[in-house]
């Protein structure tokens, strides 16, 4: 799946991007210029050699705010992320096995999760648990699980009477074999396009919350954050919130794309389109006409 992704150009371009983010939320905060704690009386600076993005209304500097706070967003959601994709998978799989009552109780739970709206429900845990990003994210991606749990009963669903999957279980194999060697490959696609566009919608829920100040502790920097403290000074700063909500859309811009992308290399009809791409490339490469040798 890897080599079909990064075959597509839309693919490369969503990899490079979320490889960039990646590494900026792994070193970004080292290759701070300043402390992103450090205030100043050099308030509400504009862009200069001392201060690349300025600084804000304490006198911080604004780039090393914004790269101390890639770290916080992008850990936030992934914990979003992968929190909904083991709370939401493994019942989603096993629903279509364990037989009718476990099958009605998921289904039940997995409609209640839907109807609870997520952002407040975040809101509500963490005014009784702590102002934490962990404890957020742990529950918005537990709300979110409806989402992986469909998608992989609906995979599991669609291969669960097959023949070979009747042959195995009359030979006698164990249901956790069955999903090993049978239902998760077919199954992985599916979740792969899942939890990409997860990933997106985590950039998004972190980024609410901390725009809202909730899920950290002042004077904690987060993207979400530092777009909220730029917008209430844009008559001295009109450009400022430009860099964390360029951030922002960019990251969520490139997993949607990259989830497009797994999307159309799956399955037979990604073969086929890479296929026809390899054909269509060929008959570029023989339409070519040769090189010739200097003329005579």
């Amino acid at each position: 799946m890897v080599r079909r992704v990064l075959a597509l150009p839309s693919g490369r371009t969503a990899v490079a991007v979320l490889a960039g983010i990646a590494l900026l939320a792994a070193f970004g905060p080292l290759f701070a210029p300043q402390d992103p704690l450090a205030t100043s009386d050099n308030t509400l600076a504009a862009a200069s050699g001392a201060h690349w993005l300025g600084t804000d209304y304490l006198g911080r500097d604004v780039l090393s705010r914004l790269l101390d706070g890639s770290r916080i967003s992008v850990l936030g959601s992934l914990e979003v992320a992968l929190t909904a994709l083991v709370v939401g998978v493994v019942p989603g799989i096993l629903s279509v096995y364990l037989g009718r009552a476990f099958e009605w109780i998921t289904l039940r739970l997995a409609d209640t999760l839907v109807a609870l709206p997520f952002l407040l429900f975040a809101v509500a845990v963490v005014a009784l648990l702590g102002n934490g990003i962990t404890q957020a994210m742990l529950v918005t991606g537990a709300l979110v699980s409806p989402l992986f749990y469909r998608v992989s009963r609906a995979a599991t669903l669609a291969v669960a009477r097959s023949p070979y999957i009747d042959a195995a279980i009359v030979a006698g194999a164990s249901i956790g074999w069955i999903v090993r060697r049978h239902v998760w490959v077919k199954v992985l696609p599916p979740i792969a396009v899942a939890l990409a566009q997860t990933i997106g919608v985590g950039f998004v829920i972190v980024s609410s919350l901390t725009f809202l100040g909730i899920g950290v502790q002042p004077p904690e920097p987060t993207w979400g954050g530092l777009l909220a403290s730029d917008l209430g000074y844009l008559s001295q700063r009109p450009w400022a919130p430009l860099a964390p909500a360029l951030l922002i859309t960019i990251t969520v811009w490139a997993c949607n794309v990259l989830a497009d992308t797994i999307r159309d290399v799956s399955g037979e009809a990604g073969r086929a389109l890479l296929n026809s791409r390899r054909a269509r490339a060929n008959r570029l490469d023989r339409a070519d006409p040769a090189p010739t040798g200097g003329a005579r």
